[in-house]
This record gives structure tokens, sequence and C-alpha cells, in this order.
């Protein structure tokens, strides 16, 4: 199975976000056999735009300016209906951790919630920061989270299977791979380049700031006992700097499969009817 890549797109890429969320709304991200290293690349670069991150300076422009059009508000998200368009930005893009959560005097921290009475993964935590972030190579992934049962799909002429073991805190960041509590069913178009584009610009800011800190938040998004995510939360904001700055959400979908949310068995058809 393909996992998660972490490359870093090419200085030269100047793709709107605007274009990127037209590219996945049109499916040309979402496709099974599409994605990987290159598209996540260009998205990434895109995404980039949006969180402020900045490979040499700070960013003192809001990051906020050309975030995703549309906004859904945090408590509905459950129930959001999913119409062509994979990532939304929540709260108008603004992250929403209280000036508590955003203390560094206990230095960098992640902590990842308990698995609820369906076994299913909760909210990850992280207060980010460069020390935290892996050496090692990651290790093949083995264990299943709820509602895995993978099966591949030929979408537009591309082979490839429907699911990822999907990381809540990407490895890059944290080192945690294997772990239950962070890990979730989630389509290949949600883990790469969905995700991914969100957690490159992350660690390429802590990479360049090694003193700073980012907090960071990836909340699973269950309607009702369902066993496969709607989709997931993803919040981020650097500490005392607008470096890094997004809240969004992204639909667990892939076009051309319609998933059964209740139980992770799909089918060929429209990824809308499951909504």
């Amino acid at each position: 199975m393909s996992k998660r890549h972490y490359r870093r797109g090419r200085r030269g890429s100047r793709v709107s976000i605007y274009a990127a969320i037209l590219l996945i709304a049109i499916g040309a991200v979402g496709s099974l056999g599409s994605q990987g290293n290159s598209t996540a690349r260009h998205l990434t670069t895109a995404v980039n735009k949006v969180v402020g991150t900045s490979t040499s300076d700070r960013s003192t422009s809001s990051s906020t300016a050309s975030a995703p059009k549309q906004s859904v508000a945090t408590k509905a998200l459950a129930q959001q209906k999913y119409t062509g368009t994979q990532i939304v930005a929540v709260n108008h893009n603004r992250p929403t951790f209280t000036t508590a959560q955003l203390s560094t005097k206990k230095g960098g921290w992640a902590t990842y919630g308990t698995l609820d009475n369906h076994n299913r993964v909760t909210t990850a935590n992280a207060l980010l920061s460069k020390k935290l972030m892996p050496t090692a190579k990651r290790e093949p992934l083995y264990v299943n989270p709820t509602g895995w049962k993978n099966k591949p799909y030929t979408v537009n002429g591309k082979r490839g299977y429907l699911y990822n073991r999907s990381h809540l805190i990407g490895y890059q960041l944290t080192g945690q791979n294997n772990n239950l509590k962070n890990l979730m069913t989630g389509t290949r178009s949600l883990n790469d380049p969905g995700m991914t584009a969100y957690e490159n610009p992350v660690a390429s800011y802590l990479k360049t700031h090694p003193n700073d800190y980012v907090r960071y938040q990836v909340e699973p998004v269950f309607r009702g006992n369902e066993l496969v995510a709607r989709g997931v939360h993803m919040q981020a904001k650097s500490v005392g700097s607008s470096g890094v700055s997004y809240n969004v959400y992204i639909f667990n979908i892939q076009a051309g499969v319609k998933i059964n949310y209740s139980t992770g068995t799909s089918q060929y058809g429209n990824p809308a009817a499951s909504f």
C-alpha cells in the first residue's frame, strides 16, 4: 500500500489555493491512481499560501486571505454534505485555540485520545517542535483501524486501492507509526495529497524555525456509530508568529467510489450519494 509522502514541492510552482481546491472538486486529486508525490507537491505549494509558511522569513501578512472559499460551522461538521469540494474552511480558516492551549511552558508534546467504545480513533493534539520530529525511517504499517475493508478500483483508467491507514498526526511530525490511537481509515485522496498538503508546510516551518512551536490538532469526524470517518478537521497555529495558521475540514471521499461509512464497504458510484 502506498502511504503518505513528504517530499516538498518545486519552488517554481505558482498554483493558487483556488486552483488546488478546483482540482479536488473535479476529481483530479480524488482519482485513485492520479495522486502521489507529484500531485501532493503542487497542492502543498498551493497550501503554503494559505498557511503562511515561509522557508526563510516570518510572514507578516494575513494567512487567511487565500483560504478555501467555503466556511462551515465546526459543530456541524458531522452533518456536512459533500457536494464536490473536498476541502472547506472552518471558522473562515481561523484556528480556535485559546491562549492557554498555545502555552509553551512545557515544551513540545503530543497526546492521542483514547479509542472510543467502538474502537474508533479520537482526537490527536500536539505542540509541535523540531525536537519531536523523527530521524528514523518509517516502518511499514500493519495495524487496521475501524472500517478497514480495502479493495482496488479502476477510476479514469487508473487502478489503486481505496484506503490508506491515515495518520492523524503525520509520522514526519512526531514519529508515531503503528499507533491505533493515531490511525484512521482514510481514502487515498484524503491522505495524500489532502492531509499531506497541510502537514508538509508545518514540517517545513519547524525545520526552518527550530526554536518555534506549532499548536496542532486533528479530529476525525464520525457520524453516529459509523466505523469510517466522514472527514478530518485539521487546525494549526504557530505560536508567536503568523508563519502557520489554518483551520480546514477534508471530506473522506474518493472520486468514482461510493462508501458505506457504517461498515467501510464500498462500490463504484458517486461519492456524494453517501451523504
